[in-house]
């Protein structure tokens, strides 16, 4: 079983930055940031090998966001720069064990959600 705890959002003004961090507990093979927007689909945001370095971002955030994991404590984080009104949203942290690693991946293991909002 793998469990994952969230932290790290909060309210900026667009153009500002944050950074979401998730700690994990249990071994995954991948690990990745989702968003969800009031009356949108889930949005793939971003993912990680947990072994190495290779990533994988949604055309919406590329440039702007990048996620990294630190192995030493488990911890997945979203380093989030120039947010924009659009970015608004509950992200959630996921992993998976197996599998290909991308945004369109099938995650099993999700956290309760930290809420990020941008305003104009």
């Amino acid at each position: 079983q793998v469990q994952l705890a969230e932290s790290g959002g909060g309210s900026v003004q667009a153009g500002g930055s944050l950074r979401l961090s998730c700690a994990a507990s249990g071994y995954t093979s991948c690990m990745g940031w989702f968003r969800q927007a009031p009356g949108k689909e889930r949005e793939g945001v971003a993912t990680i090998f947990t072994s190495g370095v290779i990533t994988n971002y949604a055309d919406s955030v590329k440039g702007r966001f990048t996620i990294s994991h630190d192995n030493t404590k488990n911890t997945l984080y979203l380093q989030m720069t120039n947010l924009e009104p659009e970015d608004s949203a509950m992200y959630y942290c996921a992993a998976v064990r197996g599998g290909i690693c991308w945004v369109g991946a099938k995650f099993g293991y999700w956290g309760q959600g930290t809420q990020v909002t941008v305003s104009s």
